[in-house]
This record gives C-alpha cells, sequence and structure tokens, in this order.
C-alpha cells in the first residue's frame, strides 16, 4: 500500500526499494521531532474521556460538548486550510474535522505531517456534517506515538492468513471486525463464570508444571526443572488436582486455564488451549449432563441472543433436549454392528478387518468400539448429542456401569461431528483405579506414549476417600467457534501456535 497526496490508502505495487524510502521518512520525522525537544515517545499520559462508541451513543447528550478521544490515525483528507480525519480506538471509528483557524498554524502544519498508523490524541466539540456524520470539531491534536512501519491496505494488503495469525496486532488494527471474535470470547468465559458460580461452584487455579502428565489421554511437553533438577510437564489436563479438592472436601470447584498437548496443528486443534473442567460431589453423569445442557443454553441465550446458532451449514437449536445414546447403539445404527453380541477382542479385529477398520495389535475389544465410532458415527452427529457409555479400556478414570461392567459412566458431547464435551462418573475406587493405571502403564511399555502414568499421590488421596463425584471437561476455544461460527480454532486464539519465519 501506498498513501495518495492526500494521504488516502491507495492500492498500488510498492517495490522493496520504495517501501525503504517510505519507512525512511518516517523515521526522520521522528528524528526531526525529537531534535526540537518534541519526542511523542516521552508523552506519558493524555486524559481520555470518551471513544467512538460513547459518542455515537449519547449523540444528544453530546452535541457542542467538548469530549477528548485518542487512537490510531487510519484516514487523512486535507484539503487546503481544513482537513477531515478518522481515528479508530477501542470501540470504531471517529471522524474529526481539523481546522488551521482552530488548533493553530504550527499545530495544523504538524498534523499534515502526521502519517497513517500514528497515534494521537485530540480534543474538540462533538457535531454532525452537512453529511449527517457524527464527528469531533477539533481545537487540539497531539501525536502520541510515531509509527515507523505502514500499514497494509485492508482489503488487498492483508489476505495472507498466516500473517494475519502471526502478526495479530496488524490484523487488529486493520481488520477491526476480528476484535469481535475476542470481545465475544471474553463474553462467553465470563458467562461460563456466571453460571458456574451461581451454581456454588468455587473457581480455583491449579498447578501448570506437574511432575506426572495425568487426567487425559495425550502426549505431553517435557521441561527441565533446573533447582530440583527433574524433568516436569506441562499439564495436559486438569482433572487431578482438582479431583485431590474434592477428596480435601471442597464440593463443586471448577477452573478454566490452559493445558499442553504435544500433538498436531489443524483448524481444530492448537497445542495449547483453554480447558474449563467441573468436580461435582454427590452426582453423576447424568447431573453433569444437566449442567452441560443448562451451560450451552444460558451462554448462548446470553452471549448471541438466542439459542440456536448455524454452523457448518446447519441451524443447532440448543433450546430443544440434547439426544442420549449408548456407544453400541449408536454404532449399531450407522455402522450396522452390534458390539454387545461381539464376544471378545478376536471377534472384534476379525469384524474391524472386514470393515476395513485399521487397528493396532494392542488394541482390544472396546477400544475397536472406539475406531468404529469415530469411523461411522461421528460424522453423522449434526444437533447435540450426549454419546454415554463408553468402554473401559479408552475411560481409566471413569467408574464402570453397575450392569455392565465393561462399559463406563461417561459421555462426550457431539455437536456437527465435533466433540465439544467429555464427563463421567468419576472412579473413587482405589483399588480399580490402580488396576486402570497398571493398565496404562502396561500401554505405554507397549510404545503407547498417550497412556496415563501412575499418579502415586493422586491414589494416596483416593484411599483417604473420594465422594461420589461427576466431572466435565469442555474446551473452551471449540465452543467458542461455535458460537462465533468460526473456521479454524486460530480464528478465536489471539495468538495460535505458530513456527518461526527462522
Amino acid at each position: 500500500m501506498a498513501q495518495n497526496t492526500n494521504d488516502e490508502p491507495v492500492e498500488v505495487q510498492v517495490s522493496q526499494e520504495e517501501l525503504s524510502e517510505l519507512l525512511k521518512v518516517r523515521r526522520e520525522k521522528l528524528d526531526k521531532l525529537q531534535e526540537e525537544g518534541r519526542d511523542p515517545f516521552e508523552i506519558v499520559k493524555y486524559p481520555v474521556d470518551k471513544h467512538s462508541l460513547d459518542i455515537v451513543e449519547n449523540y444528544a447528550e453530546l452535541e457542542g460538548k467538548e469530549v477528548t478521544i485518542a487512537g490510531r490515525l487510519m484516514a487523512k483528507r486535507i484539503m487546503g486550510k481544513a482537513s477531515f480525519c478518522n481515528i479508530q480506538d477501542r470501540d470504531g471509528k471517529m471522524q474529526a474535522y481539523v481546522s488551521r483557524n482552530d488548533i493553530g498554524e504550527q499545530s495544523y502544519a504538524d498534523f499534515k505531517k502526521y502519517d497513517i498508523g500514528d497515534i494521537v490524541g485530540l480534543k474538540g466539540t462533538v457535531f454532525t456534517t452537512k453529511m449527517g456524520e457524527i464527528s469531533v470539531h477539533a481545537t487540539e491534536v497531539v501525536l502520541l506515538s510515531k509509527s515507523l512501519q505502514i500499514l497494509p491496505e485492508k482489503f488487498h494488503g492483508l489476505k495472507d492468513q498466516e500473517l494475519r495469525y502471526r502478526q495479530r496486532y496488524m490484523d487488529l488494527i486493520v481488520n477491526p471486525e476480528v476484535k469481535d471474535v475476542f470481545l465475544k470470547r471474553s463474553a462467553i468465559i465470563r458467562e461460563i463464570r456466571n453460571f458456574l458460580d451461581t451454581r456454588g461452584f468455587l473457581e480455583v487455579e491449579t498447578p501448570v508444571l506437574q511432575t506426572i502428565a495425568g487426567g487425559a489421554s495425550a502426549r505431553p511437553f517435557i521441561t527441565h526443572h533446573n533447582a530440583l533438577d527433574i524433568d516436569m510437564y506441562c499439564r495436559i489436563a486438569l482433572e487431578l488436582p482438582l479431583k485431590r479438592l474434592i477428596v480435601g472436601g471442597f464440593e463443586r470447584v471448577y477452573e478454566i486455564g490452559r493445558v499442553f498437548r504435544n500433538e498436531g496443528v489443524s483448524v481444530r486443534h492448537n497445542p495449547e488451549f483453554t480447558l474449563m473442567e467441573l468436580y461435582q460431589a454427590y452426582t453423576d453423569y447424568n447431573g453433569m449432563m444437566d449442567i452441560t445442557e443448562g451451560m450451552f443454553r444460558q451462554v448462548a441465550q446470553a452471549v448471541n441472543g438466542k439459542m440456536t446458532v448455524n454452523y457448518g451449514g446447519y441451524e443447532i437449536d440448543f433450546e430443544k433436549p440434547f439426544a442420549r445414546i449408548t456407544m453400541v447403539d449408536a454404532v449399531k445404527q450407522f455402522a450396522g454392528v452390534d458390539f454387545d453380541e461381539i464376544k471378545d477382542t478376536a471377534e472384534a479385529k476379525a469384524i474391524a478387518k472386514e470393515k476395513h477398520i485399521e487397528f493396532e495389535a494392542r488394541h482390544e475389544k472396546g477400544d475397536i468400539l472406539n475406531l468404529f465410532f469415530e469411523e461411522f458415527v461421528e460424522k453423522n452427529l449434526v444437533q447435540p448429542t450426549f454419546i454415554i457409555d463408553y468402554p473401559v479400556e479408552i475411560s481409566p478414570l471413569t467408574k464402570r456401569k453397575p450392569t455392565k461392567p465393561e462399559y463406563t459412566e461417561r459421555f462426550e458431547l457431539f455437536i456437527v461431528g465435533r466433540e465439544y464435551g467429555n464427563a463421567y462418573s468419576e472412579l473413587n475406587d482405589p483399588i480399580d483405579q490402580r488396576k486402570r493405571f497398571e493398565h496404562q502403564e502396561a500401554m505405554r511399555a507397549a510404545g503407547d506414549d498417550e497412556a496415563n502414568m501412575i499418579d502415586e499421590d493422586f491414589m494416596c488421596a483416593l484411599e483417604y476417600g473420594m465422594p461420589p463425584t461427576g466431572g466435565l471437561g469442555i474446551g473452551i476455544d471449540r465452543f467458542v467457534m461455535l458460537l462465533t461460527e468460526a473456521v479454524s480454532i486460530r480464528d478465536v486464539i489471539l495468538f495460535p501456535t505458530m513456527k518461526p519465519l527462522q
């Protein structure tokens, strides 16, 4: 992008040599200001009392009154002794009328030298132009920060999606509508907290660095603690510390925080992401289903003003009761295979071969049931659906179903083929839990680096006694994607993980 004589963005091709010259001119302007003792970077504050949205929404009250605003200079139209400019602040843009007669000859000469991207402060009175645009008639314009880079032109200069993620600050400047997603993200998290706080849940914080990577099946990031001379793990889940608090007597706890999984990057996965986990004593996974439905409804209504959202070409309805179906019944419905009729692992593997489902030698019947679910079922789950009663082989921290001990009281919530929540009736039998951990250790020894490790301190906690407990985890980023209709998880994370350019 270059600028014409009126400093309006125009679409032209700029060579590297020309770009370097433009950047040089900006630095020379700064040098001159500093030589004259007018270094903008020495200004430490500016008395802002209004923002663009305040002025627009309260125009009747503010018309003719003095206001002080500040923001980034995004456009400038020089018309001899008077000019118009646009100032972009946190809420949007505000037009200002700047006249030599009102701000003085020297200040006006300085103003004409300001560049697009500079941060300026502006004082003046509120009025409406002949064209009907609410504006500020400036009596003072002050340079608060000099921009030494050149902004790309919105529609032509910032098409590179990777550049937008890598330089989010520039994305936010040039595409201010991007802010709306992150304002909504903040509102979603705030409403989740409100939902839980009003139901007696206590928000807590647990360690990010842990000596055992537990609570989920995932590959951890490993770091080293120099003072203790031990390897530590960035947490992959919030589960085990929160359960310790249930043992300690807190009956309802939750945490919203970053977790880290050393896995691939895709439109649905980022190596660090935000997770919400809650635990409630004296309830089970049915209680967690009720909480999940209530939370999705309340948050959608509070943030979007309705209980429906359009996503992936579908209208998702949160108001209707969420469907509930066992994993076995779902596989029977969509794959035509009834795992209740399959006797053992050998028979399950034979059917998997027949259906061209790839599996590993270590996989057991329950693992293969899950592979069938992933292949045949997930993509068909459009409206909110709880898939319940997962096989014990893939649920090492979940209480078994008393009537079918090869399955567990666990559910996952699926919407438009994606998982949005995972919940259990938590396993509180320390003897059974140790056997599950030992099975996970055997899988780890067989090459599964996502299998759980034995957490001896957690085992000690369980031996003191944990009440019957329900637990729930919801991926905040995916929830935000759903409510903002975002295509990629990178669209809802301000600074997604990126490979360095060098």
